[in-house]
């Protein structure tokens, strides 16, 4: 009987987003490259017997009831499965919250996984995305990982070729940016041809593993939306291309930056600038990590 799991959350950035078009349902259809990188939460689960649910974050913040995706997660598989025992989650967030980097999503997905094999309910990964995307559209994803074309609502994935490796630099500001409303301003918006991305061109680039043309062809659509609201976003973005990145985009809807370096030592520096140097006023949140390219799915999830 499995007691105790410690696993680990792994973030995500948007190497391409494009929106096609909002759905009757109120969703919108996206296409999108997703890739996996290596700053990531931590997760432990205890069994207990005292029948229940508890969750406890590091940031006081943060809701640990039905309101955190995490906790929802775990309770669907206890109500599906009837499971009487009880769970402790110890969630120890480090990706950025609402920075557009998945983190509650991939939370949830931990918790999917770590239930399913804490439980013995014999769920397979396919499984545990379908059960994911009733909570949310990108927990399917964060199930799989890796390198992906994510389109539908995010829960139609098509697995690429790892990318790659190289240095990511992430810096979040100090503003909170509501996914909602970012969508509903794109609504409003009329775009061009232009502003959309070329997805399919990132595909084959990915497929030719040439990074310089992925970052060549990095696009955001949401970007439109967000940047003009907060200027230094593109500000920060600047500063890391001073500083060597071969290209820096917004992932998701925001407000993350995010720089692809194939120099460690320049990819140091604009940390440097972003952490204690000229832009240090830009980001509150400075991170250098790298990609995270286990493609094999949860299972890699277990230290």
């Amino acid at each position: 009987m499995i007691s105790h799991l410690r696993l680990k959350a792994f973030g995500k950035i948007n190497l391409a987003l494009d929106v096609l078009g909002r759905k009757p349902d109120g969703y919108h259809e996206v296409r999108m490259i997703m890739q996996t990188v290596g700053l990531h939460d931590r997760i432990d689960l205890y069994r207990t017997a005292e029948p229940g649910i508890r969750l406890e974050t590091n940031l006081f913040y943060l809701p640990s009831n039905e309101q955190n995706l995490a906790y929802r997660a775990a309770a669907l598989l206890f109500d599906e499965f009837g499971i009487e025992e009880g769970l402790s989650i110890r969630l120890r967030k480090f990706i950025p919250v609402s920075a557009g980097m998945a983190g509650g999503s991939t939370d949830a997905a931990s918790v999917l996984y770590g239930v399913n094999r804490m439980f013995g309910l014999g769920l397979t990964t396919s499984q545990l995305m379908e059960r994911g995307v009733k909570l949310g559209a990108d927990i399917p994803y964060c199930i799989m990982r890796g390198t992906a074309l994510s389109e539908g609502i995010g829960e139609k994935l098509t697995r690429l070729p790892s990318m790659p490796q190289c240095q990511v630099l992430i810096a979040k500001p100090g503003i909170s940016v509501s996914t909602k409303t970012v969508y509903e301003m794109l609504d409003a918006r009329t775009l061009r041809p232009e502003d959309h991305p070329d997805i399919d061109g990132m595909v084959e680039a990915i497929r030719k593993r040439d990074l310089y043309e992925v970052a060549g062809r990095f696009g955001n659509v949401l970007e439109l939306v967000t940047a003009g609201r907060y200027p230094v976003i593109g500000q920060i973005e600047e500063l890391m291309k001073e500083h060597g990145a071969i290209n820096a985009m917004m992932s998701g809807s925001g407000p993350t930056v995010f720089g692809l370096f194939s120099n460690p030592s320049s990819a140091r520096k604009a940390y440097e600038a972003l952490r204690y140097g000229e832009g240090i006023d830009l980001a509150k949140q400075v991170y250098l990590t790298n990609f995270y390219n286990m493609n094999q799915g949860a299972a890699g999830r277990l230290r």
